[in-house]
Formats: structure tokens, C-alpha cells, sequence
């Protein structure tokens, strides 16, 4: 199954980089496949340190700005507790992790990795129909490159009705900053 969430990751000069991810879990979350495209910086910090902390999330501003890049300032977080790393205090449920083995035979590695430690912050709020229309719109904003405008707006507006529907501010926001960043996406292409 996979699992919507965001990883923490650093570089050997401790340097944090937030990224949305959805690893495969196993049902006892003791595993993680993952899978960053080459050209991120989450592959280059988890090749170089080995490590990293998936994080159970329910903020989607959150997850919406680490996806098209637009998080200005670091959120708070706290040292991990069994690698080099840091844990996101909004979390709900953090898992520190360790590289196993990594296939880079494809253009989106595969990272097999073993869950050695894990914490829980707070209760899990859950995902209305408004933030998980956010989710799915976070992903489609970072396949801008892979899918035909028109079927990507199409799914968009069907999102869109949702959120309008369903959203409180949070969600709002984070469907405007999403919708800004394809609108730029796709004209950007075009010119």
C-alpha cells in the first residue's frame, strides 16, 4: 500500500530538506519502499546519509508547499531520536529509517528501507474530502510534465468542487497555491 506523507532528509553538513513522498509501507510500517527521482534533493540526502524520517501528516498546506516547492520557512522540528535527523513537530506519527539497498537502474530509484525507531506526536485529525482533494491535487501539480493539460484540468476541476464544497482555510489556500503553480506550469511549457 502506499502512504502520503513527507520526508525529512540531510546531507552530510546537516543540511534539511522537506519533501512530500508516498512510500510503499508494509501493514506493521517496519518497511519503506521509496522511490525519488534522481535529479531530487531527498535522493541525493538519502544516497549520501543512508537516512532519513517519514512523517504521518494531516496538514495539507503543509504538504502542498513542500510539493511545488514553495515553503518559505522551515517548520519546527526536533532532533530524531536513533539516526542524524530531524522530526517535524506538526507530525502525527514520525518513522526513522535506514537504507538498506537502492536500485538505480531507472530514472525513479527504489530504496528499500527498514523502519528502526518510531514515535507518535498527537492523534491522527484525519482527511475530509476537502484535504484529500488537496493531496490529489498536490500530486497531479508535480506530473505538470507527464500529463496532457487538458485531462490534468479536467481532474483538477472535479477536485475543485470538492474543496469549494468541503474546505476550511488551510485547504482553501493550499488548492489557490496549487492551481497558481499549474497555471505557471502550463504556461511556462507553452512559451
Amino acid at each position: 500500500m502506499i502512504l502520503e506523507g513527507i520526508v525529512t532528509s540531510q546531507n552530510e553538513s546537516g543540511e534539511l530538506n522537506i519533501a512530500p513522498m508516498g512510500p510503499q509501507v508494509d501493514q506493521a510500517m517496519s518497511q519503506l519502499v521509496l522511490r525519488p527521482f534522481q535529479t531530487s534533493r531527498t535522493f541525493s540526502n538519502l544516497k549520501e546519509t543512508r537516512c532519513g524520517v517519514f512523517h504521518v501528516v494531516d496538514d495539507v498546506l503543509l504538504l502542498a508547499k513542500t510539493a511545488i516547492g514553495t515553503l518559505q520557512e522551515t517548520p519546527e522540528t526536533f532532533p530524531a531520536e536513533k539516526i542524524t535527523g530531524r522530526v517535524l513537530a506538526s507530525a502525527c506519527r514520525w518513522y526513522e529509517f535506514q537504507i538498506a539497498t537502492i536500485d538505480e537502474s531507472d530514472a525513479r530509484t527504489v530504496m528499500q528501507a527498514i523502519v528502526i525507531h518510531q514515535g507518535r506526536i498527537r492523534d491522527y485529525f484525519g482527511l475530509n474530502r476537502a484535504k484529500h482533494a488537496v493531496l490529489e491535487a498536490a500530486i497531479l501539480a508535480t506530473r505538470t510534465h507527464i500529463i496532457e493539460q487538458s485531462e490534468l484540468l479536467a481532474q483538477y476541476q472535479a477536485l475543485a468542487e470538492i474543496v469549494r464544497k468541503t474546505a476550511g482555510p488551510d485547504e482553501q489556500t493550499a488548492f489557490r497555491l496549487l492551481e497558481e503553480f499549474i497555471s505557471k506550469a502550463y504556461a511556462e511549457a507553452q512559451s
